[in-house]
């Protein structure tokens, strides 16, 4: 059964920007702002804030490589809300994307000083 909400274009999803960011970049971690802004439906000016805010937070490394970024994700960092603080950001990214962490690898949570 199809969502009602979804057939009539609603716009809210599940995840939000970010977590679409760490989305694309767990994927790709050379991926351009352009790509990532087309993949997840914003500007590239709002993909750029929000690496900017995951990169600032933890989330994110940003490495200079040449003229392009590569970016890697740090799936120890917990989520932020209280209601997921127990989680950590790679058991979504396993969840979401099965190959992004290998079953063998266990993720240890590393606390967000407040």
């Amino acid at each position: 059964m199809i969502n009602s909400s979804v057939d009539r274009g609603s716009p809210w999803t599940f995840l939000t920007n970010h977590a679409h960011v760490l989305l694309c970049i767990s994927q790709d971690q050379d991926i351009l702002l352009r790509e990532m802004a087309a993949r997840v439906g914003i500007t590239e000016r709002a993909a750029q804030q929000v690496v900017t805010d995951l990169v600032r937070a933890g989330y994110l490394t940003r490495t200079r490589v040449g003229r392009r970024n590569r970016y890697v994700v740090v799936p120890q960092r917990p989520l932020r809300h209280p209601i997921e603080r127990d989680h950590v950001i790679g058991e979504l990214l396993a969840v979401l994307t099965p190959t992004s962490t290998p079953a063998e690898a266990p993720i240890e949570r590393v606390d967000v000083p407040s």
